[in-house]
């Protein structure tokens, strides 16, 4: 059976990336494993605090576990941007494979403090769940955004970094490096792109030496992902465009059937719509081994 760390690895070795979707219902869950199975790469599904709260977090620890053995197919489960340690334990207990412990918004110093405690915690439980810190400020909400914070002055550090890392004993970091949560509406219209700082994330991997994380990646123009992945971005995390995609997907199906009450007739066009962006990131993320 195929590990999370274990194809982290492999994709490292191989200069690619492995592609983090978040869903909060079964429409993006089908999209996202379908367009991995179609392309043969291992994915990574995502539920933040919110999520869970909306899916289950029991329920879709069950309902992955269920389908990575049915189709013998590398799908991983993440509880993405977990706040509290109470939380953290949930999804442990539920067999999740990995955790964002996201305390990034407190003061450094507190931040190392609460996630190495969370670290000990949590693989007390569950001793493969990796786990993820996070630092430097890129923002909040999966969301259409009028304008664009500044953030620039929380940018994380390779000094930071290091720090953090060799405090806590995270297995994957996921920094500042220009990202940003959501999506301007420019960016929406596909006007604007997102800009990544690929000097300081080849800096922050020399200097942390583990796995990292890129969040906020929705929106990203696709040769700055292309060179964050060289300079060692692990994981690349994919949600606002999902959920752009199944609203306009939703709408073409209420569009095309107004008279339709039945759920599953009205939603495959919702489903189809989330596939295609989930294909298209896949793709570029796992350029090397198609080419080859």
């Amino acid at each position: 059976m195929h590990t999370l760390r274990g194809i982290l690895q492999d994709a490292q070795a191989r200069g690619e990336a492995v592609g983090h979707f978040n869903i909060s219902d079964l429409v993006l869950l089908k999209a996202v494993l379908g367009a991995a199975r179609e392309l043969n790469a291992p994915v990574v599904v995502g539920l933040s605090e919110g999520e869970r709260e909306f899916v289950g977090t029991s329920q879709i620890g069950v309902l992955v576990k269920s389908l990575r053995e049915e189709f013998d197919f590398p799908i991983f489960l993440n509880a993405d941007h977990t706040h509290s340690l109470a939380k953290g334990i949930e999804a442990a207990k539920a067999g999740f494979d990995a955790i964002v412990f996201d305390l990034s918004a407190l003061p450094f110093e507190e931040n190392v403090r609460q996630t190495k405690q969370a670290v000990e915690a949590l693989k007390a439980i569950n001793p493969s769940m990796m786990v993820e810190g996070e630092i430097g400020d890129i923002g909040t909400g999966s969301e259409i955004h009028d304008s664009s914070p500044d953030l620039s002055k929380g940018l994380s550090t390779p000094e930071e970094a290091k720090q953090f890392v060799e405090s806590t004993g995270v297995d994957i970091l996921a920094p500042a490096v220009g990202n940003m949560h959501g999506m301007l509406r420019s960016m929406v219209k596909g006007e604007t792109k997102k800009r990544l700082d690929l000097e300081r994330i080849a800096a922050i991997k020399q200097a942390s030496g583990v796995f990292l994380t890129l969040h906020g990646g929705s929106g990203t123009d696709d040769d700055d992902l292309r060179r964050a992945i060289a300079a060692g971005i692990n994981i690349v995390h994919i949600n606002t465009e999902l959920r752009v995609a199944w609203r306009r997907g939703l709408e073409q199906g209420l569009a095309k059937m107004p008279d339709e009450v039945v759920p599953y007739k009205i939603l495959p066009p919702a489903v189809e719509a989330v596939k295609q962006v989930v294909l298209s990131r896949l793709r570029l993320f796992n350029e090397k081994r198609r080419a080859a």
